[in-house]
């Protein structure tokens, strides 16, 4: 950065000065904690065992230190080529109608909060509501560092069993819903896409009665023909910037249908199995009657409190499962 003509070249100054807060995110917090703790030990080098106020508030401090140290430990687990980035996160309602649609939207609120409680932010990419309640898809930009890291964890089939507050017999129902996560690119990965390729459709964003939406045709949606893979954009004022932000989401989903071509052919090159993403493969359920509990299926965690974990208090969980995957 201190070299002559470094600021010349706009895009390649800001990637780099990212990547140095990236790296002092990591060194700075260990570089404290290591601080705190040479400081902690000259004390308990002089510390006269008489004064029990300063054993005490030096306790306290290593407990708080050693707390801090475990947090530091764990962003070691978030190591993965794109796991400091923003995050695409798509919600899909399974069979079931409006039971389906309902827990679609009840995943929507638990990774929202989860959101706000990580200071990210949130912007709703596309969402289409279900015929009586709920929705039945929805696509989210979640924007914060290490996002993609946290939220992969959450790829997956979810599954609810609970007394349908729809069924006026109060029977159990069991509903699925699908929830993809995929990391934003950067604009510097190389994927091409020829506009012959490329079906770019516009239609009339809707919206819940009441809320504001365009009134024009300026939503898109755009089908990438080779592969099928399709990315739509209706949040943007206009239908250019509905247009640019599809193209994106494109983008980064073209990029990780590439990447899991790759992790496939190594792991049967290896002779290993990759468990498909599909209904009837649920990573999670959610239990709410006869009883309260849910359980994560790849590694065995549960808990009984589901008001906790339904208002986005998933660190447990994600905890659980990248250290299952370190492991």
């Amino acid at each position: 950065m201190s070299q002559a003509g470094f600021w010349d070249n706009s895009d390649n100054s800001t990637k780099i000065v990212k990547q140095l807060k990236n790296l002092k995110n990591i060194v700075e917090p260990w570089e404290l904690a290591t601080r705190k703790y040479q400081e902690f030990q000259e004390l308990a080098d002089i510390l006269n065992p008489q004064d029990q106020d300063l054993f005490s508030d030096l306790k306290k401090n290593a407990d708080l230190l050693l707390k801090d140290v475990e947090a530091l430990e764990f962003k070691t687990l978030l190591s993965g080529e794109f796991d400091v980035n923003n995050t695409i996160l798509s919600i899909n309602s399974g069979a079931g109608g409006t039971e389906s649609c309902d827990w679609a939207q009840m995943l929507l609120r638990m990774y929202t909060r989860f959101a706000e409680r990580n200071s990210w932010g949130v912007k709703i990419i596309d969402l289409l509501l279900g015929e009586e309640a709920g929705i039945k898809n929805v696509t989210l930009l979640i924007e914060g560092d290490y996002a993609y890291g946290y939220l992969k964890a959450e790829r997956g089939v979810h599954r609810l069993v609970r007394i349908s507050p729809f069924d006026s017999n109060k029977r159990r129902h069991t509903s699925f819903a699908s929830v993809d996560v995929i990391p934003e690119v950067q604009e510097d990965i190389d994927i091409k896409l020829e506009d012959k390729d490329l079906r770019i459709d516009v239609y009339r964003s809707k919206g819940a009665g009441g809320q504001s939406v365009n009134t024009t045709d300026s939503a898109v949606r755009i089908t990438h023909i080779p592969s099928g893979l399709v990315a739509q954009c209706q949040n943007e004022r206009s239908q250019l910037q509905n247009k640019q932000t599809a193209l994106k989401i494109l983008k980064a989903r073209i990029y990780e249908l590439e990447r899991q071509k790759q992790e496939a052919a190594m792991f049967k090159h290896y002779g290993q199995d990759k468990k498909k993403i599909e209904f009837g493969s649920q990573i999670r359920s959610y239990v709410m009657h006869p009883y309260s509990m849910i359980k994560d299926h790849r590694t065995d965690h549960e808990t009984g409190d589901v008001a906790k974990i339904m208002d986005g208090d998933l660190d447990e969980f994600i905890q659980a499962f990248l250290k299952a995957q370190k492991g």
